[in-house]
């Protein structure tokens, strides 16, 4: 008599989301992270310092950050699918204007305030909000894998953006071939992003319903005794103000090498821009370990707050290598360290707020938490550049960003996870007062 057969379950629509949300944010990032490839042939070509022409950047940075909170907004009213789709084809007509650059002020324009607000729409704080609605047990997880975009927009998009700049030798048809890569995501996008598991007849994880019972229904939820319906109640408690204030560093040390790292790298250690923009895809390459590693530890392990203070610990040495070992060697070494801690601090950090503030505004507050994320990014952005101007190398400005990341990891280890965060409601009351 044959065996009954197993029937196999369907992969949770969940994960389809997830990939979704992370193939187009390695499209937006990579635009993001390529503008280091162009600093050089812009300046040679306009004749422009490094400050001007990094102003494009700078104010890129700070127009995305405030506008992060009102896309995050729309994203909590809404859904978001269609803020994203908008914004998407935005992006993608916007970076191929950039091929029309004559003047500062168009590119300050076109890349420092058109394209760097559509980038807000598909930003990793709206689809790690989208990932929190779709999962809850493996919350860490998701968020990890979608923030792997961050890795994958350094490691494939700004070796192929180098790539297409020297196998073009014309930067302006570079940017036109990057927007039109840009608005070919919008199809995937209109069949995968979906706002809810209940649109889809499912529950978070793709867990049974508790009605039917069994051994697999999810257990209750227990909210933390933060959990907030709206935005400004989180803002009346410490941990955002800690997450946020680590943030700000964060944006300072990652986002500056965005822009500066290229330039650095030819600059003060002579390296040509292959290789420059090899080293800078072999950390985001590294980074996919660190940022999923995080994800997956969160989610086993707990201690959330400490992981994350960890890994700004980690970047804090490897910047110390990278100002310290004045050789190509130096740079490989730290790549090999930062990568492993470049942005696993975006899956730990948006999980630790849902956690401890729920998903209901999720939007809106990890927009404003990445806001501070890109001021930090701005400011550092401008002050490296001022500074190499100034000094002719990057090592003063590099290790006051470095130094930063230590207060850094001091402010996140200081976050009470353990009173706040819905995790530990089942197993320590709301009145206990243990960290």
């Amino acid at each position: 008599m044959d065996s009954p057969k197993k029937i196999k379950k369907p992969i949770y629509f969940g994960w389809y989301v997830c990939a979704a949300t992370m193939f187009i944010g390695f499209v937006v990032i990579g635009v993001r992270n390529s503008f280091g490839v162009f600093v050089d042939p812009m300046s040679d070509e306009f004749q422009w310092n490094r400050t001007t022409v990094t102003i494009a950047a700078s104010l890129g940075v700070a127009v995305n950050g405030i506008s992060q909170p009102f896309m995050g907004q729309l994203f909590d009213r809404t859904g978001g699918r269609n803020m994203i789709l908008i914004t998407l084809a935005v992006l993608g007509i916007g970076t191929i204007a950039i091929s029309q650059t004559s003047n500062v002020i168009y590119l300050v324009f076109m890349f420092g305030i058109v394209v760097s607000m559509a980038q807000s729409g598909p930003a990793l704080s709206n689809t790690a909000a989208l990932m929190s609605r779709w999962f809850r047990r493996r919350r860490g997880t998701a968020i990890s894998i979608n923030s792997a975009a961050l890795s994958l927009g350094g490691l494939i998009m700004v070796p192929f953006a180098m790539y297409l700049l020297q196998a073009t030798d014309d930067w302006r048809l570079a940017w036109i071939i990057i927007g039109s890569i840009v608005l070919g995501t919008l199809p995937m996008a209109y069949l995968f992003l979906h706002e809810r598991p209940e649109d889809r007849g499912l529950l978070p994880d793709g867990d049974p319903d508790p009605a039917e019972g069994g051994i697999q229904a999810r257990k209750a939820v227990i909210p933390g005794p933060l959990t907030v319906d709206t935005w400004r109640r989180a803002f009346a408690h410490a941990p955002i103000w800690q997450l946020s204030g680590s943030y700000f560093v964060c944006g300072m040390t990652t986002t500056v090498l965005a822009v500066h790292f290229i330039p650095f790298a030819m600059d003060d250690r002579g390296v040509s821009g292959t290789t420059a923009a090899s080293i800078f895809g072999y950390m985001m390459g590294l980074n996919m370990i660190g940022v999923v590693g995080a994800g997956l530890l969160s989610d086993k392990f707990g201690g959330t707050k400490n992981l994350l203070a960890l890994v700004y610990a980690v970047r804090g040495l490897a910047y110390i290598m990278l100002v310290s070992i004045d050789s190509v060697i130096g740079m490989w070494v730290f790549a090999t360290v930062a990568g492993f801690s470049w942005i696993a601090t975006v899956p730990l950090t948006s999980s630790l707020t849902a956690e401890v503030y729920g998903t209901k505004a999720m939007g809106t507050i990890s927009g404003i938490s990445f806001m501070f994320h890109s001021f930090g990014g701005a400011l550092a952005i401008l002050i490296a550049a001022r500074l190499f101007d100034i000094t002719g190398t990057y090592t003063l400005p590099f290790a006051l960003f470095g130094a930063m990341l230590f207060p850094a990891a001091i402010s996140a280890f200081s976050i009470k996870e353990r009173r706040y965060s819905a995790r530990y409601q089942e197993a320590v009351p709301t009145a206990a007062a243990g960290d």
